[in-house]
């Protein structure tokens, strides 16, 4: 027995002294990127990729309070949203990209690569905005200083924001005449340093003109004589998606959400009217935007619906509030042709109707073109598009609406007129041009009832002639309006179709479109000029407290606009 203790405690020794040299008390992962391991381009990969999750965290929330999406589940906004909400939008920017790109930066200048770091930068500068954007005041100085501030105190907004035009100008400086190679994948504009030098002059205009209420942001004029912002589609910042299924699912999360076997988020009521139905004239971009599974949306099984006040969607029985607002807004669809979906803020539960419920469509999210052949879209991604949709993130179309804003508002001295035509035009060319994913949709051949013969493109596509109405109908209204802005707002707006953060930032800056549909009840609460703190940050940080409402604004919003 005392030899067997003996090589017992020899066994025990041995191995203590194994694991000292082996260095198990390690405090570092060995499977996560540190410095010392780190490759430039993979983590320049994996910012590329995080970004676009920071883009997807910013948009939906705020995109449902403009009613972009629909605000689901309650009918108060304090009941709605819970500081839980962007705990992901938190982790993705904190603990993901903003420590890859830290981490990236010495490495790339060292290396030369001025186009890895400027273009880090630039998406720094953007996420920063976006996080002031939904929720005002947030660490910059001191954050990712690790056990130096394990409270780090929230910077004033003003100052993230003018940290961000900072990195914003030296992502400019060091783009400007640069030979550096770009990286090895660059999704966005392929190693362009000349593209990524327009957007960060263009992310410039969008922080003066949010800024514009309160000044104090990049001069909007200098910007535009340099005459160097995105205005064209080859500049487009987006996020382009695939068509795979699994390992992994490349798909726009439109796609994911209404094409495979679940009935799907309910789109806006809101939105789907003032797209389908509230000008006299066709907006061309419907049949893009939304797929209609029904042909009418008053007629349908009454247990499919969910309109709270009554059991069918009947337009007299429609809250006396809405026809304060405007007597055209429809209560319970979107649209009588078959758009349904769900008024602002109804938080009713949820009947059978994932049969009749209008489906995101072809643009932005690459589903299936509405050739009005009213089909269920739930069939396991097989049809439309298949999800290679893009994150519209700034595109050609929102810097002319952003810059016949500052001309009306900001004396910009351009031609508002002429920047609210192109604004439009290249929203429909960008839009129609997602008819190249669906090729067999489009020459598909349709038998009408005299016996004639065409394909879906000959008969539905969006055509020059249809265009040329549209901007000549809108054109007239602007001409004959006495507030020219809510034109260019309600068109900047549905342009904005898949970029909701930028429909929250304009709502909250303009108060436009005037007749923005109100919510299903008449006392929903105060409008959220600013969202609750995510709960990660606030239980884990002792210098912060949760705010105990919605009406914190944001520093540039200065409560001059009317929102509901």
């Amino acid at each position: 027995m005392k030899f067997i203790n003996k090589i017992l405690l020899v066994a025990l020794i041995v191995a203590i002294g194994a694991c000292d040299a082996i260095e198990l008390d390690l405090q570092d992962d060995p499977n996560q990127i540190t410095p010392e391991r780190a490759s430039v381009n993979d983590l320049y990969n994996s910012i590329q990729l995080n970004f676009n999750d920071v883009f997807n965290a910013a948009n939906r929330q705020p995109g449902a309070a403009a009613r972009m999406y629909h605000a689901a589940g309650n009918f108060t906004y304090q009941a709605w949203t819970d500081p839980v909400v962007f705990n992901g939008l938190w982790f993705e920017t904190y603990s993901g990209l903003f420590p890859d790109i830290d981490a990236l930066l010495p490495l790339a200048d060292a290396a030369g690569l001025t186009v890895h770091s400027a273009s880090a930068k630039i998406m720094k500068a953007y996420s920063l905005m976006a996080l002031v954007d939904i929720l005002g005041d947030v660490p910059f100085s001191q954050a990712g200083l690790g056990t130096e501030a394990i409270s780090p105190t929230p910077d004033p907004g003003a100052d993230v924001y003018g940290a961000a035009i900072t990195l914003l100008d030296e992502a400019i400086a060091s783009l400007t005449g640069t030979s550096a190679s770009g990286p090895a994948v660059d999704i966005y504009y392929g190693g362009d340093a000349a593209k990524w030098a327009t957007l960060a002059k263009t992310l410039k205009l969008r922080a003066a003109v949010t800024m514009r209420l309160v000044g104090g942001g990049p001069s909007v004029s200098a910007l535009i004589a340099e005459g160097d912002l995105i205005d064209d589609a080859s500049e487009d910042f987006q996020f382009n998606y695939g068509n795979q299924r699994d390992n992994p699912n490349s798909r726009h999360w439109m796609y994911n959400n209404h094409y495979e076997a679940n009935d799907g988020d309910y789109l806006s009521n809101s939105f789907m009217w003032n797209v389908a139905a509230e000008k006299e004239v066709a907006d061309p971009r419907a049949r893009y935007y939304f797929y209609r599974k029904v042909d009418n949306s008053d007629q349908q099984d009454p247990t499919t619906y969910g309109c709270n006040f009554s059991t069918l969607p009947d337009q007299d029985l429609a809250p006396p509030h809405y026809a304060a607002i405007d007597p055209n807004i429809p209560y319970c669809y979107g649209a009588i042709n078959g758009y349904i979906g769900r008024d602002h803020l109804n938080g009713q539960g949820i009947p059978p109707d994932g049969p009749v419920r209008t489906s995101y469509g072809l643009y932005p999210g690459g589903g299936q073109f509405d050739f009005s052949e009213y089909l269920d879209t739930r069939q396991n991604g097989t049809t439309g598009g298949r999800g290679q949709g893009i994150s519209p993130i700034m595109l050609a179309s929102f810097v002319d609406f952003l810059r016949a804003e500052a001309a009306l508002t900001m004396s910009s001295g351009e031609d508002a007129r002429a920047l609210l035509e192109s604004g439009i035009r290249k929203s429909i060319a960008k839009t129609t041009s997602f008819e190249s994913l669906v090729p067999a949709t489009m020459s598909r051949q349709l038998t009408d009832r005299e016996g004639n013969v065409a394909t879906v493109s000959e008969l539905f596509s969006a055509t020059d002639e249809d265009t040329d109405a549209y901007v000549a109908y809108v054109l007239d209204e602007y001409d004959n309006a006495s507030d020219k802005l809510n034109i260019v707002m309600r068109e900047y707006y549905i342009s904005l179709w898949g970029n909701g953060l930028e429909a929250y930032n304009m709502y909250r800056r303009t108060g436009k479109p005037n007749n923005m549909a109100p919510s299903l009840e008449p006392e929903p609460g105060p409008f959220p000029r600013s969202f609750f703190l995510p709960a990660v940050h606030v239980n884990r940080n002792a210098a912060v407290s949760q705010r105990g409402d919605l009406t914190t604004p944001v520093f540039w919003d200065n409560g001059s606009a009317t929102v509901y």
